[in-house]
């Protein structure tokens, strides 16, 4: 594990610590606000840690894609495959939540997909729910990191399967910036982000942040039930959930 005090921006591992936002805007306005951090890694490589911080961060495949290939990388190909994309052997940078003492939730996992040569291909959003379900969407951002999908995949009990997702997903640098937005019929209904500053990945940053968010990913998954109670006891309706596929295959 890195035991410098800065990381260069194209070195990996690397921690973020973050501030996550929601503001949804329809049928009735509600904002939120978390503080938490995030890894970003090559799948390849994950990092390696003193065994006494093991259980503060694994990376397990099970947790990914369909959860029975044999290494993130091995489940992130397959997925790709079945769209018909190669990257040849290129670098993939993922950013996640980690296992924290035996549990992970990952709301978004986002995977930044390189050719030999270094050129980005696509980006990769796989999607968790609150129900064990997750979803791959298949980005191809423009220039400035901007992509557009349909949304597929039930997240919200307040919001149906509808609409599209506009979202802004440039490769975190020294700031990770990263912007949800779903776009519904009358207009924006919800607005994610994702703002941090990148820390070196060492044992000093990564006691120091799971000591200021212990059971990080816990309290994620308890964060959103809070707030889901909140705001079915403020009158918003429930949406029937569709069946899905748990976990979805790579096809």
């Amino acid at each position: 594990m890195n035991g410098e005090a800065s990381t260069p921006d194209d070195a990996v591992p690397a921690l973020y610590s973050c501030t996550i936002a929601h503001v949804r805007t329809a049928p009735r306005r509600y904002a939120l606000r978390h503080r938490t951090y995030l890894w970003l890694l090559d799948p390849d490589h994950p990092p390696r840690l003193p065994r006494p911080l093991r259980p503060l961060a694994r990376f397990d495949p099970r947790d990914h894609f369909t959860g029975d290939a044999p290494s993130i990388r091995a489940g992130l190909d397959a997925f790709l495959a079945g769209h018909g994309i190669r990257l040849d052997g290129g670098r993939v940078l993922m950013l996640t939540h980690a296992r924290v003492l035996g549990h992970v939730f990952n709301p978004l996992t986002l995977y930044w997909c390189h050719g030999p040569a270094g050129d980005l291909r696509c980006v990769v959003a796989e999607v968790h729910n609150t129900y064990g379900g997750r979803h791959c969407y298949l980005l191809r951002p423009d220039a400035t990191g901007s992509a557009r999908t349909a949304k597929e995949f039930y997240v919200s009990p307040f919001f149906p399967v509808d609409g599209a997702y506009r979202m802004r997903l440039p490769r975190p640098g020294p700031r990770l910036d990263l912007t949800v937005h779903l776009d519904r019929d009358g207009g924006r209904a919800f607005t994610a982000t994702v703002r941090g500053d990148r820390r070196a990945a060492n044992a000093r940053t990564l006691l120091r942040l799971a000591l200021r968010h212990p059971w990080s990913t816990l309290a994620v998954t308890a964060a959103i039930r809070a707030h889901g109670i909140r705001l079915y006891l403020r009158g918003l309706p429930v949406q029937p959930r569709p069946h899905h596929r748990e976990p979805e295959k790579a096809t």
